[in-house]
């Protein structure tokens, strides 16, 4: 064992951050999860306490979650590490790479701007224009800026109920509008992850009874192997956030593969459900490595 002490950043009790500081725990025999929301910064004796757990103190931190729901919340939170890596602590993501990909905009700008070929989208705050984009489209999808799992979006139709699905959506929090067009897909999208910036599986979530492919939907994980083409795209996107572990969300399009997304965080269950990969284990590994001299 590596005697590091490794802090996981996360949701206490759920999979992912458990599996993960499990991982941590086997190969450094060290614990520590952290909920980011109990943890208290003093700039000036550069601290960050969570208990009676200085931050400071240990090896390095590993962001798994930043809290258990998408808000903007998590930008606070992410300036605090943001500048809790300035006294030398590593963090694994970067907090300003996570926050490039937390926010759906923030990530399809980055996107758009490394020329990545994404579903057609439009964003506004005006409700003419919200239902000009619908009708133009004829089918869209109305998604929040801060979720996972596609939770919060809403299916909108051109047609009697347009205008006020939109209003309703506006009213219910999303200010901005995000506005992608509802594309045809082959029953499946596709989770592309790299750790390190090297390609490590492949899975699919095939969909079950609803629109998305989600799991929570009835989506299940499949084991797939993508085409070069499929990879090469994904590795480009991957590579405008540099985040130590992700994945990437790609869809196949009768107009060739896109992508929907880059995850601030990557997830773990696909891959081993689908692939037999254990992401969490590798990821451990890679921080150790990269700690030791």
């Amino acid at each position: 064992m590596k005697d590091f002490k490794i802090a996981v950043i996360g949701n206490p009790g759920s999979w992912s951050t458990e599996k993960l500081a499990d991982a941590i725990e086997n190969k450094t025999g060290f614990r520590c999860v952290v909920e980011i929301s109990k943890v208290t910064m003093d700039f000036d004796n550069r601290t960050l306490f969570h208990g009676d757990i200085d931050l400071a103190s240990l090896d390095a931190l590993v962001i798994k979650k930043i809290g258990p729901v998408y808000s903007p919340d998590m930008f606070n939170r992410l300036e605090i590490l943001r500048f809790f890596c300035k006294i030398g602590i590593p963090v694994y993501s970067r907090p300003q790479r996570i926050m490039a990909a937390v926010n759906r905009l923030s990530c399809t700008v980055t996107l758009q701007k490394g020329d990545i070929p994404m579903p057609p989208t439009i964003i506004t705050e005006d409700i003419d224009q919200a239902v000009h984009a619908v009708k133009r489209f004829g089918k869209a999808i109305l998604k929040p800026l801060y979720s996972s799992k596609a939770r919060g979006m809403q299916v909108i139709e051109d047609g009697k109920y347009c205008r006020s699905n939109i209003e309703e959506f506006k009213e219910s929090g999303n200010t901005t509008m995000y506005i992608q067009k509802m594309i045809n897909i082959p029953g499946k999208d596709l989770g592309v992850a790299f750790l390190g910036g090297k390609y490590i599986g492949t899975y699919a979530r095939c969909q079950g009874t609803s629109w998305n492919t989600c799991t929570s939907s009835g989506g299940k994980y499949q084991p797939f192997q993508p085409s070069d083409k499929i990879i090469d795209l994904a590795r480009r996107a991957q590579d405008l956030f540099e985040l130590d572990f992700t994945c990437v969300d790609v869809v196949e399009t009768e107009d060739g593969p896109m992508i929907f997304e880059v995850s601030a965080f990557g997830g773990f269950r696909g891959l081993i459900n689908a692939c037999n990969i254990d992401a969490a284990s590798l990821y451990a590994d890679y921080v150790i490595n990269d700690l030791e001299p």
